[in-house]
Parts: structure tokens; sequence; C-alpha cells
């Protein structure tokens, strides 16, 4: 059975948008990490791994379900989160689940109130986030909780390795696509703050919506 794999005609594109959402900031100790709950269980794990570099002493996992992700974990994504952390060694004590988010706006809202309601101090937090949602969840997060300094990561896999991981080459470029539209159509609503989008991130776009990736886009009309 062949590995599937992104077509060889568009992976100079994919690699641009991939390339684009990637922030992968140096890591340093944080107050807390907050996991972004979607259909990559890689989110978890890695979560994990940095724990137990001590980088932090809390992991906030906030996600309900979605209609890609129910099948996948249907009790919940931060539920599945946690269940994979602690099963990597992760104690409970050192586990929040935020089990109500059902978008990445809400993800921010609920687990900050969260925070607040454990009486936990945030001055700097580590998003852990599919590889490619990082720029988004960082633009929406500042938005939402600006006095706090984020950062973001993700596991370190090239685009090739990731895709080969999640077994579904069209999945992740349409999410590649849909996330590069949400970056200027939530900051134009005021859920986000705004980003650059630079000329060949545009052109790598439009040549895969056209190429027919634009399952995960939403209407604008």
């Amino acid at each position: 059975m062949s590995t599937p794999e992104i077509p060889p005609e568009l992976k100079e594109d994919v690699e641009t948008l991939w390339n684009f959402h990637r922030i992968d900031d140096p890591l340093r100790p944080v107050d807390v990490a907050i996991g972004l709950g979607s259909h990559d269980p890689s989110v978890a794990v890695y979560a994990a791994e940095l724990y137990h570099k001590q980088l932090f002493p809390l992991i906030a996992f906030t996600g309900a379900n979605a209609p890609t992700t129910v099948d996948r974990f249907p009790r919940g994504e931060a539920v599945h989160y946690r269940e994979i952390a602690m099963s990597k060694g992760v104690p409970d004590s050192a586990i929040l689940v935020e089990p109500k988010a059902t978008n990445t706006a809400e993800n921010f809202e609920f687990t900050r109130d969260l925070l607040r309601q454990r009486g936990v101090s945030v001055a700097r937090a580590l998003i852990l986030s599919r590889p490619y949602q990082q720029r988004r969840a960082y633009t929406t997060a500042k938005k939402l909780w600006p006095e706090v300094d984020f950062l973001c990561s993700a596991i370190q896999q090239p685009l090739a390795d990731y895709v080969e991981s999640i077994g579904d080459p069209k999945r992740v470029i349409d999410m590649l696509v849909g996330d590069t539209q949400r970056l200027t159509v939530y900051a134009e609503a005021g859920y986000a703050i705004p980003q650059k989008i630079p000329a060949d991130v545009e052109t790598a776009y439009d040549r895969l919506i056209t190429a027919g990736y634009d399952s995960r886009l939403i209407p604008t009309k």
C-alpha cells in the first residue's frame, strides 16, 4: 500500500503555506502551555515531551468536538488529549481540561476564564497546536488576551512526514488553505489581530483553491 503524498505539482505551493503558518518560537519557560484541540494527537504528545523538559508546570487542553474530530475523539478533543498526555507520564495534577470550546476564539476565551477561576496567573504562555495552525492561533490569542506574552510551537516534523502521520494529504492542504483565508477574514471581522500576507503566499493560496482545495473555505458573501 503506497504512502499518501502531496501531488508533486502542488508541493511548492503547499510548502509555501506550511512555512508561512509555522512560527516555532525559541522555547523558554512559561507559566502554562495551552494545547488546542484538533484531529491531531501530536499536540498532546508534544505537550508531554515539553512538560518533561520542565518548560511549564501546567498544561491546559481545550476543545470539544468538530465534524473532523468526533470520530477520532468521541469524548471530546481536550479529554482525549489529557489521556494521551497522561499515557506519556504527565501527572493528572498538571493538566486542566476545558471541554466546551468549538472554535479557536473559544479555546482562548474559555481557557483564560478557567485559569482565572483556578487562580493561575499568566504572564507568558506557550500555544501548542497543529503545525500549520500556529499563526492563526497567535493572532486570535493576542486579540482576546493581549496582556499575555504568547509563544507558539508544534511538533517538529517536515511537511512530508506530517502528511504521512495524518494519512490524508487533502485534509492537510484544505486546512492550510482554510487557515490562510481565516487570517484575513477573522482580522477584518475583529476576531484576530491583522497579519500581512506575503505575495508568494497569496499566489500559492490562489493556485491551491483553483486546484480544488477549498473545502475549508468559509463563505464571505
